[in-house]
């Protein structure tokens, strides 16, 4: 195989498996591999600055953005590649979310100073959606900005911001007419996390992790030129990047890791060979490639250019459920370890507990799994 490769996509799938393969064996810290928990910016920098050297860090951008491009096959193998080694999760946000609104919607002057940001790691951005009372109804939102002048003005509060704590810019929803239906009162505002009047707290986690944040916003001003898209039709763009989010959601990713570990796990506790393992686990496999189908014809619909339906919600339904049915398992042929949060016999890929509860949530972020079941009853099957 020749050393440099003008274009990923003409490579044969095994053969650009492979390539893959080899070079995250060859170049991954192995001192993050497999981490119990999300790790922080600091931990995972230099993986984040290798992809973007490689020019691997946004498979799914145009290349004339600095992306890779990549056929919806190949960014599935990609995926699978990253999570077959144990890849942990970058600091992601501006990859997945921010990335592809502001080339579908950004203004030239925004994609051209915000995207080479996120490709170098100058810019981490996190997601200021959610709010107390505002989660999955998430229109209820009240956090404000008023224009005064040349700035936006934004007081209110927003919650579960994931790993705010790392990131130097947020991307935010914001009521900007209080009047209008409150989906059609919303804006997509960019604030930079060092604005004064910006506070920041940790909420510790039942892991003890500190994923997770509140964020505060005291008479914050904000150029007027950070809007994205027109004032007030922020919900429309907030649904596509909802779609953006439920790609990453209903990713399969996460039950593909646990169900590896699934395996090792029942071999580590000598129930590989039992009947009932071999059905159970069988089941969870079929399940698994089943869902692997349905994500990749919504990649292939993304890559077309085309906006995503509230059918995308199935995804989001079928892989975080699958991913706690495997979990569930986990701790079944786990036994009395399942009780522990380290990990078994000191093997980081063993960690039944860890990975039980950081699937418990899956079914609640991004918009909870009754949310996204009411979506597809009144959006696609038409059900008063």
């Amino acid at each position: 195989m020749s050393a440099v490769i003008q274009d990923l996509n003409e490579l044969p799938d095994d053969d650009f498996r492979m390539h893959v393969r080899q070079w995250i064996e060859a170049n991954y810290p192995p001192e993050i591999r497999n981490p119990p928990k999300r790790l922080h910016y600091k931990d995972t920098k230099p993986w984040y600055q290798m992809l973007s050297r490689k020019g691997w860090l946004c498979p799914g951008w145009p290349k004339q953005f600095g992306g890779m491009d990549l056929s919806p096959g190949k960014q599935l193998i990609f995926m699978e590649e990253k999570e077959r080694h144990g890849c942990a999760r970058s600091n992601d946000m501006g990859i997945t979310m921010l990335g592809p609104l502001l080339i579908r919607y950004g203004t030239k002057e925004q994609q051209d100073f915000y995207l080479p940001k996120i490709l170098t790691g100058e810019h981490i951005w996190c997601q200021g959606y959610s709010e107390p009372n505002a989660g999955s109804d998430l229109a209820s939102l009240r956090t404000e900005a008023v224009l005064d002048g040349d700035e936006w003005v934004v007081n209110g509060q927003k919650i579960w911001t994931s790993m705010a704590m790392d990131a130097n810019w947020i991307f935010l929803l914001v009521r900007t007419d209080k009047q209008a239906k409150k989906q059609d009162g919303i804006s997509f505002l960019l604030v930079p996390m060092d604005s004064p009047g910006i506070t920041v707290r940790p909420i510790r986690n039942i892991d003890m992790g500190d994923e997770f944040c509140e964020t505060f916003f005291d008479e914050v001003r904000v150029p007027k030129d950070n809007l994205v898209g027109e004032i007030n039709k922020g919900w429309t763009m907030a649904k596509n990047l909802l779609g953006f989010e439920r790609i990453g959601s209903g990713s399969p990713r996460q039950s593909a890791y646990a169900l590896s570990r699934l395996r090792l796990l029942a071999e580590r506790m000598g129930v590989s060979d039992e009947e009932w393992f071999q059905d159970r686990y069988t089941r969870l496999r079929l399940d698994l490639e089943d869902h692997k189908s349905l994500y990749n014809e919504f990649v292939a619909r993304v890559y077309r250019g085309e906006a995503l339906g509230p059918d995308v919600s199935m995804l989001k339904i079928n892989q975080t459920e699958l991913y706690q049915r495997i979990t569930e398992t986990m701790l079944e042929v786990a036994g009395e370890h399942g009780g522990w949060f380290g990990e078994l016999d000191g093997n980081r890929e063993l960690n039944p507990a860890g990975l039980f509860i950081q699937s418990r949530p899956s079914t609640i972020y991004a918009g909870s799994n009754e949310i996204q079941r009411n979506i597809l009853a009144k959006n696609v099957l038409e059900l008063p």
